[in-house]
């Protein structure tokens, strides 16, 4: 099969500004995608070099995680300048010169926004740590004195997500919030002079030509600041489940409902643009109150994390498709699917684990304990692919995924980058084997990374995997994107979706039109195929009667 070209189709924003309602965003990892300066670290002119990728590849749009200013203490996430690009990784021209070249071929670009905190190293912080207790510059952050007789203590018991304590303590005998690393320090967002700035950041980025924002942590904004400050105690620091055992919107730092009205505020400044900039927000909360942030009057989208943490089972994934898809419209959004991203173990690994497999301990054990089948998990991962891609609303692909990567499970302890590993003490060994470089080329120092060796060691088996590899190869996990991708295109109407009566145990089986229909087997046995014209399947059946287990068929 020959690599397509690029969808000749006009700039979806040009005539239509609801084009997130199902759009495919493919999410760049600038640090791992292409480096184009041989420093081992990927950059902005990597990521316009390759983006023709992207295009024949037939995604809407590109999501940049961040390219800021940062000393990499949580792998970009901590911002020091929000309105500038990490030398490491190019300058602002380099940036203007990707969003023009991704507008040429017909990509929109969504940039990662970071609201919650900043770096430790960001001018603000910097101030803060030379200004005295209770001065303005301090309060721009949380900051608080201590308990126990000399202020000694924490002055909760909040725990960071990294791990430990959210508080550390400066030299003048005062702690700082940081629910992330402690080179994280989290914003107050009851300050108006940060409210302010952000509105300038969300202006400036916009101004640029960024068609859209991903806004992470967004459920962390707003606290309850009010003295004296509340303990969790058994309610726990981080996840849905801390979350479920508090009156919704009272938890003293996630989900809270005064967080509502910042995004509220948002709005009126995407809306100001023609078209509107479009957003969606990163907020590990539970359903009902997730849709919150994508009401039309806030940021119009949310991730949805329930399918991605959904096992391999069809009554579990149709009820979450059918409660996905109901929250989604009962507040005018449309759906989000996706199955990996920067922070969790990619799917071609992920979804072969035994059901109640902890995944840090089956990183710890270098993917040893269970062993993962590589093939079995990359013809489920095809399979799980070809259902997201037939739901209605918008699916995130994340780099790498259109060929095949498994996790890197054995990255050895020393490589590590991850603030995880040492926050927790060696417990959990984090989130790099997801963030490996992409292999281009079948050979090379970097399998086409760039001219030297990668910030991350990359596997041997990486080569068989590369794009060079997989263009125009029959079969082909990148093959398979490229076609889904073009077929979803001619097939996609509308957003409903009806469940197809009778299935048998084991299959999700639902219609998108008349013409278009998607079924998957979950089983561990054959089971008879539905009549019709087989468009794509993600494993090629064995004959014209019969859909194999792990499979996924698109039928006309």
């Amino acid at each position: 099969m020959a690599a397509l070209p690029p969808d000749p189709s006009p700039d979806l924003s040009s005539r239509n500004p609801d084009w997130w309602r199902q759009a495919v965003v493919y999410q760049v990892y600038p640090r791992s995608f292409a480096d184009a300066d041989g420093d081992g670290l990927g950059d902005l002119r990597g990521v316009t070099e390759r983006l023709n990728h992207l295009a024949t590849l037939g995604v809407d749009a590109l999501w940049l995680s961040p390219f800021y200013p940062s000393e990499l203490a949580d792998g970009g996430y901590d911002v020091g300048d929000p309105r500038g690009v990490d030398e490491r990784l190019g300058t602002l021209d380099d940036f203007d010169a990707l969003v023009a070249e991704a507008h040429r071929l017909g990509l929109k670009v969504v940039v990662d926004v970071v609201p919650n905190h900043t770096s430790r190293l960001h001018p603000w912080f910097q101030e803060a740590l030379r200004a005295a207790p209770g001065s303005p510059a301090r309060d721009r952050y949380v900051f608080r004195p201590g308990r126990g007789a000399h202020g000694e203590l924490p002055p909760t018991d909040w725990q960071s997500v990294f791990g430990g304590s959210a508080w550390r303590r400066v030299p003048d005998g005062e702690w700082y919030l940081h629910l992330f690393a402690p080179e994280q320090p989290d914003l107050n967002w009851g300050n108006e002079e940060v409210r302010a700035d952000f509105r300038t950041t969300l202006r400036f980025w916009s101004g640029r030509g960024v068609d859209g924002f991903r806004v992470d942590v967004a459920h962390g904004l707003a606290k309850d600041l009010a003295e004296p400050l509340r303990d969790v105690g058994d309610i726990g620091a981080t996840g849905e489940a801390a979350l479920q055992r508090t009156a919704p919107g009272s938890h003293p730092y996630w989900d809270r409902d005064e967080v509502h009205e910042i995004y509220r505020d948002w709005r009126k400044i995407f809306d100001a643009y023609s078209p509107p900039r479009t957003a969606v927000a990163e907020a590990w909360v539970p359903g009902a109150r997730r849709a919150l942030y994508a009401r039309p009057d806030e940021l119009g989208q949310a991730f949805n994390f329930e399918y991605l943490e959904a096992g391999w089972d069809a009554e579990e994934l149709r009820e979450v498709i059918t409660g996905s898809l109901a929250t989604a419209r009962a507040v005018g959004a449309s759906a989000t699917w996706v199955l990996s991203n920067h922070d969790v173990v990619r799917h071609a690994s992920r979804l072969m684990l035994p059901p109640g497999t902890d995944p840090a301990a089956w990183l710890l054990s270098g993917g040893a304990a269970p062993a993962v089948d590589p093939a079995a998990g990359l013809r489920r991962a095809r399979a799980a692919t070809l259902l997201m891609l037939a739901l209605p609303g918008s699916a995130y692909l994340y780099q790498g995924e259109e060929l095949g990567l498994p996790e890197v499970a054995d990255l050895p302890t020393e490589v590590l980058q991850d603030p995880i590993w040492e926050q927790t003490g060696h417990v959990r060994k984090g989130r790099d084997g997801c963030r490996v470089p992409l292999p281009w080329t079948t050979a090379g120092p970097s399998y086409g990374f760039g001219p030297g060796a990668a910030w991350l060691p990359q596997p041997s088996s990486f080569a068989a995997c590369s794009v060079e590899a997989q263009t125009g190869a029959e079969g082909s996990t990148l093959e398979l994107y490229r076609t889904a991708l073009r077929l979803r295109r001619k097939l996609l109407e509308g957003e409903a979706l009806t469940w197809t009566p009778g299935a048998p145990a084991g299959v999700l089986d639902f219609a998108r039109t008349e013409v278009w229909r998607s079924v998957t087997n979950l089983g561990s046995e054959p089971v008879p195929l539905p009549p019709g014209e087989i468009l794509l399947s993600s494993t090629p059946p064995a004959d014209d009667r019969t859909l194999p287990p792990d499979t996924t068929v698109w039928l006309a």
